[in-house]
């Protein structure tokens, strides 16, 4: 169980990383304002999803 969260912390901070990179691209080009913001919701859903996989990597191992 370590192991699958271990990863699954790190693929959700990659997918973060990404989604962050693309609203910021998003944002400095001046494309649509609404993906810009649809991209950025999703970096919040993303980061909570994160935090909640780093809280039960942190229960479980200690």
């Amino acid at each position: 169980m370590e192991t699958i969260l271990y990863h699954a912390t790190t693929i959700a901070v990659v997918a973060v990383l990404i989604v962050l990179l693309l609203g910021l691209r998003s944002m400095l080009k001046g494309d649509s304002p609404n993906l810009s913001q649809k991209l950025m919701r999703w970096r919040v859903g993303l980061q909570f999803l994160a935090i909640a996989i780093i809280v039960a990597y942190a229960l479980i191992v200690h």
